[in-house]
C-alpha cells in the first residue's frame, strides 16, 4: 500500500516532534549523570562534562568516583538502599495481594453491603493523602508502631486505588462461568483465586506491583513522619540529609540521587512491556 506524500510529511513531522521532546526530557538526566561524576567546583564551572581538550571537548581526567565512595563509606548508603529495597518489596507484594483479594471479592461475590463497600472504596479515592497524615500518625502512636517498618507498611497494604483497579480487572478478565465450573469440580476459594484468577489478571498484577514498588521507593513524607532513627531511613530520606546548613555539596547530592533512581530505572526498563500490557488489559471487555 502506497503512502501519500501528505501522510509521509505528517509522519516525518511527528517523528521530529517526538525526537525533540525526547531530547528535552533527557537533558536533565544527562546533567544529573555528569554532575554525579564531577567535583563540587566543576559543577559550577561546566554544565555537563568538564571542559578540556579530550574527546567531545571534555577533560575526562577530572571525572571522579569519589562522590560514590563517600556515599557508601561515610554516609552508609548501603544500609539505606537495603531499607528501601525491603520497604518497597514487602509493601508492593502485600498491597498487590490484598488489593487483588479485595477486588476479587467486590467483583465476583454477592454479599450484603457489597454496593456500600464499593462506593466506600470510590469515596476513599478522592481523599487527598496529605489529609490522612495526622490521623495516621495518631493511630500509629496509639498502636506503638512509630519508628518501625510496620508503621510504614501496614497503612499501605490495601490502597483504595488498587482495590478498585483489580475490581475492574476481575470484572473484565475473569468469566463467571470459569469460576462456577471450578466450584462444581470441588475447588476451594483459595485454590480458585491463586490457581485460576491470578493467572488471568497477571498483566494487571505486574503493572500494579511495579506502580506500588515505585511509589514506595520514592515515598518521602511517610518515612519522615513515622521514622525517627536515622539508620532506618530509606534512600529518599537519606538523600535529603545530604543537604548542609551552611554549604552544599551538589556533586554529592547528584550522586546520591543517581544511586536512588538507577535501580528503579533499570527495573522499569526491564518490565516496561509487562507494565504497558497491564495498564491496557481490561480496557476492552471481552
Amino acid at each position: 500500500m502506497e503512502v501519500s506524500p501528505t501522510r509521509r510529511l505528517w509522519m516525518a513531522l511527528t517523528y521530529v516532534l517526538l525526537a525533540v521532546t525526547a531530547i528535552l526530557m533527557l537533558v536533565p538526566f544527562a546533567y544529573l549523570v555528569c554532575s554525579a561524576f564531577k567535583t563540587n567546583d566543576d559543577v559550577f564551572r561546566s554544565t555537563f562534562l568538564p571542559a578540556g581538550e579530550g574527546l567531545l571537548g571534555a577533560d575526562w581526567s577530572r571525572l571522579t568516583l569519589d562522590n560514590f565512595r563517600r556515599l557508601f563509606t561515610e554516609m552508609d548508603f548501603g544500609r539505606h538502599m537495603l531499607n528501601s529495597v525491603f520497604l518497597a518489596s514487602v509493601t508492593s507484594i502485600l498491597a498487590t495481594l490484598a488489593s487483588a483479594m479485595g477486588g476479587y471479592a467486590l467483583a465476583k461475590f454477592s454479599f450484603a453491603g457489597r454496593a456500600f463497600f464499593t462506593n466506600f472504596v470510590l469515596a476513599a479515592l478522592v481523599i487527598p493523602a496529605a489529609v490522612l497524615i495526622a490521623p495516621t500518625y495518631q493511630l500509629l502512636y496509639w498502636m506503638g508502631l512509630l519508628d518501625s517498618y510496620a508503621g510504614l507498611i501496614l497503612p499501605g497494604i490495601a490502597p483504595a486505588f488498587g482495590v478498585y483497579l483489580f475490581r475492574q480487572a476481575m470484572i473484565n478478565s475473569v468469566p463467571n462461568e470459569v469460576l462456577d465450573a471450578a466450584r462444581i469440580d470441588g475447588a476451594g476459594e483459595l485454590r480458585i483465586f491463586f490457581g485460576m484468577v491470578i493467572p488471568l489478571v497477571r498483566p494487571m498484577l505486574g503493572a500494579f506491583l511495579l506502580i506500588t514498588f515505585l511509589g514506595t521507593w520514592n515515598n518521602f513524607i511517610s518515612p519522615q513522619v513515622v521514622l525517627q532513627s536515622s539508620e532506618k531511613f530509606p534512600l529518599s530520606v537519606a538523600i535529603s540529609q545530604l543537604k548542609g546548613v551552611y554549604s552544599q555539596d551538589y556533586a554529592l547530592q547528584m550522586a546520591g540521587t543517581l544511586v536512588s533512581i538507577a535501580p528503579v530505572l533499570c527495573l522499569f526498563l526491564l518490565l516496561q512491556k509487562e507494565f504497558i500490557s497491564g495498564l491496557t488489559s481490561g480496557a476492552v471487555k471481552g
